[in-house]
């Protein structure tokens, strides 16, 4: 037998672009943009993160094989219980052992999956001590993010996509349209980010949701939802609504910038200036 030992080279070569190119945008500060080509879950930038990756990974190895022996049982029925096989039908009409076991094992998985959704669920609404509290508005349909006065001096501003031709050379490169936008939202690294979550009155509901961070809240007119995240690495991580808000439902995404603290504190000082001229009254904490 012959190995084609130049198509192997080829793949491996390939191979290695793919990964060397995922490493590439990791090492640029792009952590939560899709990879051409990028197979498995995102790389988590949070515990809440982690643990729903986590979840999912538990909840993968459990349907995996209740599926193979659906599957099994189907097979087992078609080959040996068809007409054909079984001219005379059983007339069986009761097996305690089987009708037991079918209401009792289905139970017990259940439960084991019931046990840490719970415990996910749980971390994930209650919200801890927030050093930062911000506020994220739906609009139609662009985001509109305030911060408070008694942590940030108090302002607001817009967060609209990027048309293709203002994207810069690195947003081309990376294929961020309708992910890059105009306005980040801009967050220290290790510090508890707690958000409040709301539409514009006169609008329709959205959802904010970016994956890497572990959150996915609906922005509903009239109502103030919560959520929270603390990322554990810098980078840009990139979201959109998630819900089919109308028309321009693509041209509203998420781009949430996590920086170091003296990079968050310079930021700060430059976007009170650059956004005191918005009129826009941002919110008093709560904390």
């Amino acid at each position: 037998m012959r190995v084609n030992m130049r198509g192997i080279g080829s793949a491996a070569a390939a191979l290695l672009t793919f990964f060397t190119s995922t490493w590439a945008l990791a090492e640029d500060g792009v952590l939560g943009a899709p990879v051409p080509g990028q197979i498995g879950m995102p790389e988590p930038a949070s515990t809440v993160a982690q643990d729903i990756d986590s979840f999912h990974t538990m909840l993968l190895w459990i349907i995996i094989p209740v599926s193979l022996f659906v599957l099994a049982l189907l097979a087992i029925i078609v080959v040996r219980f068809n007409e054909k096989a079984n001219p005379v039908p059983s007339k069986t009409t009761h097996n305690t052992f089987l009708e037991v076991a079918w209401t009792i094992i289905p139970v017990l998985i259940l439960v084991i999956i019931a046990i840490p959704s719970f415990r996910l669920l749980t971390k994930e609404l209650v919200i801890p001590k927030a050093d930062i509290t911000l506020k994220a508005t739906g609009k139609q349909w662009y985001w509109t993010y305030e911060y408070p006065k008694d942590q940030a001096g108090g302002f607001s501003y817009d967060s609209n996509y990027k048309k293709q031709a203002d994207l810069n050379d690195f947003e081309k490169q990376h294929q961020l349209y309708l992910l890059a936008v105009d306005n980040e939202l801009v967050v220290p690294v290790h510090k508890t980010v707690a958000m409040t979550i709301t539409a514009d009155p006169t609008g329709v509901i959205h959802s904010f949701a970016v994956r890497e961070l572990g959150i996915r809240v609906d922005a509903v007119p009239g109502r103030a939802n919560q959520t929270w995240f603390n990322a554990d690495k810098e980078g840009v991580y990139y979201g959109q609504c998630s819900k089919l808000c109308g028309k321009d439902h693509a041209f509203m995404p998420i781009a949430v910038r996590v920086v170091s603290q003296e990079k968050y504190d310079a930021w700060l000082q430059d976007a009170k200036k650059k956004f005191a001229s918005n009129g826009n009254t941002a919110f008093a904490s709560a904390q």
